[in-house]
């Protein structure tokens, strides 16, 4: 790995991330200017694009040969992810939990380096939730980490939550699963994610994997964060992209988490792959319930261009 002071980029990121947590509890999400990008439900507001210029340019300042890609600044077919030291950010990961005023919307500020999550800072403004992870150093949450320490200021708890040895897995028939829709409502892809979320419901007498239960927090970055603190037990995804993932990556990866393919067979992915499996960390049954989801999705693939 190319020589970073990985700690001093996360403070930096764990500063940054404050500050934009301000920005977004400063806007008023009923009367901000919203736009769409590839449909209706792909949106992007104001308050999304002003976070991005800020830390943008707090970064820039900061690590000046390091490059950045964000959401909002990102080009089709253009935007590559080296073996550059990166910075890959989500200004605002949940837009449509945010101006609906849900709760559940957060900052994602990564760093990858020889295209590896390295650090990653993930902040719920809304609820002054915090997790972090360094590569190497474990990851982290944190109640109230905005306020000041000996005046609020909640622990900061070694993920797992379960412990250095978290509980084993089970098979789906026990799982807790985060799925998405994605922005993407029609197509091949569209069609492999409604007839796998219908057989993963579905009882074991019809072919079905009879999950435990499923759950959409609408927000990629606090899907893997879940996982990580093993709230949830698996998070399947298709079609977010690189920012949507780096930092919760490393989070869940420090936390004993793994991240596999989205698509059947495959062990290994790339942070810009686009196709995301994670499961949590557990002292056994990782390999078990990534095979046994992967049964269900069947010889289906998803596909999505970069």
């Amino acid at each position: 790995m190319t020589a970073v002071d990985l700690q001093a980029v996360h403070d930096t990121l764990v500063s940054v991330a404050f500050e934009a947590g301000r920005m977004i509890l400063a806007a008023n999400p009923s009367s901000i200017s919203t736009d769409t990008k590839m449909n209706a439900v792909d949106i992007v507001t104001e308050t999304d694009q002003a976070v991005e210029r800020m830390v943008s340019a707090r970064l820039t300042a900061a690590y000046p040969s390091f490059a950045f890609v964000g959401e909002e600044t990102y080009e089709a077919g253009v935007t590559r992810v080296t073996d550059v030291p990166t910075f890959i950010v989500d200004p605002i990961d949940g837009t449509t939990n945010f101006v609906h005023s849900f709760p559940n919307a957060c900052i994602s500020l990564g760093l990858v380096v020889d295209r590896r999550p390295a650090v990653g800072v993930v902040y719920n403004p809304f609820q002054d939730l915090l997790f972090t992870g360094i590569k190497g150093g474990g990851s982290f949450m944190q109640r109230n980490a905005s306020l000041e320490e000996g005046k609020g200021q909640g622990a900061r708890v070694k993920l797992p939550l379960g412990g250095a040895s978290p509980p084993a897995l089970g098979d789906l028939s026990s799982a807790l699963v985060s799925i998405e829709w994605g922005s993407q409502r029609d197509g091949e892809n569209f069609e492999l994610k409604a007839r796998t979320f219908r057989k993963l419901a579905a009882a074991k007498e019809s072919g079905g994997g009879m999950v435990g239960g499923m759950r959409s927090l609408g927000s990629a970055a606090l899907n893997l964060c879940a996982c990580a603190a093993g709230q949830l037990d698996m998070y399947w995804e298709g079609g977010c992209y690189a920012w949507d993932v780096a930092a919760g990556w490393c989070i869940l990866s420090e936390a004993g988490g793994r991240m596999v393919s989205g698509n059947p067979g495959a062990w290994e992915t790339e942070v810009d792959s686009r196709v995301y499996l994670a499961v949590r960390g557990a002292r056994s049954g990782q390999k078990e319930l990534v095979e046994e989801l992967w049964k269900v999705i069947g010889d289906g693939k998803m596909e999505y261009k970069h």
